[in-house]
């Protein structure tokens, strides 16, 4: 189907749907000719596209200025966070239809012929730029510095802990859940996932229990209370670490659980019999790994064992910084092949022993959370501005995509540090032990 630009007569040869109906037919890509989208202007004129299809709103021409200035993610992020491009409807329905435009290369000549286009339509877009948005990031100093990651971390978790609170729910767990089945509550499923990384590890009454970038205390609370380890969290956030901390004080674990504001790089006060980290090592960065790895070895025991729960690549490659996930969500972040992580252990002599796939888990998660986001949203502008709720809209959703895509995915992936011998049985279902009725889970041998 070729566009429609709707609008009277009169209109057609000065409304913008017309103006970016001739420039795009002019392009030698086909998918920019009939787009699975229809596009509304600021001008109430409209580009139809396929039957049915969703609606971008372009609702002022700053929508423009973005993208002239910066025509790839970052302008079309700046474009949504600010609300000056908007979807009506389903926005997954639009992250959907993404990869049709996979491969399209304009020339230099096609970028001028857009740039008049949208000289015509909208003159204003040669006037002021439109600003940058307050919560976009722009990191300092050496990548992976104590003081940057302190930094880019903070910038996405010291931002509210009710609304963090609003999203993920009462077991304020910020990483994939564990669903069985996949009806289950968000609740549930993020208790199934510390139970089966409890049992993962064999935790037992008395042993010592790193949690690295812990954040709200969660899993060290499930540890604390249901199997007597005793814990130490570490974590770059204050917000984070000041609520983790009243929890355990509310739970009555304090003398069992200690949470401590600092870098895992930073702890010095090993041996632990376990250690665990789940949803950081994103953040620790390609480069980085071999010595994340060591770090891990030099603070466990012979015979201890590791679990690193993370996001991995599957298909594309590492993008560059110019992405809406690095400006304004993730700064810093890194995702790798799973097998990184693993040569890095191999090289800190952390043997393999387990490695799990969640990644179906994970949009089961996100949207859970996205209808919590939903049905909160007032209350969470309220606490953290439009522009923060509108950047966790659109990452929550093209994140629930990559991962159904096969993009991206999730593992926990559990080593032993050799030196001694680390009690795991000989296969899976041991591991967890027999079926529980009410988690779906395990339970140890009597």
């Amino acid at each position: 189907m070729t566009l429609i630009a709707r609008s009277t007569p009169d209109q057609r040869r000065s409304d913008v749907a017309s103006v970016a109906r001739r420039a795009l037919l002019r392009l030698p890509a086909p998918a920019l000719h009939s787009p699975p989208f229809t596009v509304r202007f600021w001008d109430g004129s409209t580009l139809r596209g396929e039957t049915d299809s969703p609606v971008i709103a372009l609702r002022s021409p700053r929508a423009i200025k973005y993208l002239l200035r910066a025509p790839n993610q970052i302008g079309l992020a700046r474009a949504w966070v600010t609300g000056a491009l908007d979807v009506d409807g389903d926005l997954e329905r639009v992250l959907a239809v993404r990869e049709r435009f996979n491969g399209i290369a304009l020339s230099a000549a096609d970028r001028l012929r857009l740039f008049a286009a949208a000289l015509r339509a909208a003159p204003s877009v040669l006037t002021r730029r439109a600003p940058v948005p307050a919560i976009e990031a722009h990191p300092r100093g050496s990548r992976h510095s104590l003081a940057r990651d302190r930094a880019v971390v903070r910038h996405h978790y010291d931002v509210s802990n009710d609304f963090y609170g609003l999203i993920l729910g009462p077991s304020m767990t910020y990483s994939c859940a564990y669903f069985d089945p996949p009806e289950d509550s968000l609740e549930a499923a993020q208790e199934r996932k510390h139970e089966v990384i409890c049992r993962k590890l064999r935790l037992a009454p008395g042993e010592r229990l790193l949690d690295i970038g812990c954040g709200w205390g969660s899993l060290l609370l499930h540890a604390a209370t249901s199997y007597g380890v005793r814990g130490v969290g570490v974590v770059l956030s204050g917000r984070q670490a000041e609520l983790a901390r009243r929890r355990i004080r509310e739970a009555g674990v304090s003398d069992l659980v200690e949470i401590r504001v600092s870098d895992y790089r930073e702890v010095v006060d090993g041996p632990f019999d376990k250690i665990v980290s789940v949803g950081m090592y994103e953040h620790v960065g390609r480069a980085e790994l071999r010595g994340y790895a060591s770090t891990v070895a030099r603070l466990l025991r012979p015979g201890g064992l590791f679990l690193n729960h993370g996001i991995a690549r599957l298909a594309s490659e590492q993008p560059g910084p110019d992405t809406f996930i690095n400006r304004y969500v993730f700064p810093d972040g890194e995702l790798h092949p799973v097998t990184e992580i693993m040569v890095a252990m191999a090289g800190a002599q952390l043997e393999v022993r387990d490695v799990e796939s969640l990644r179906e888990h994970y949009p089961l998660t996100l949207r859970r959370w996205m209808a919590n986001l939903e049905a909160h949203r007032a209350q969470a502008i309220a606490l953290v501005g439009e522009e923060r709720e509108r950047a966790w809209r659109l990452y929550m959703a093209a994140s629930a995509q990559g991962f159904e895509d096969g993009d991206i995915t999730v593992y926990q992936v559990l080593a032993a540090r050799l030196g001694d011998a680390h009690h795991l049985p000989l296969n899976r279902t041991e591991l967890l032990g027999p079926a529980h009725p009410e988690l779906g889970l395990l339970t140890p041998d009597p």
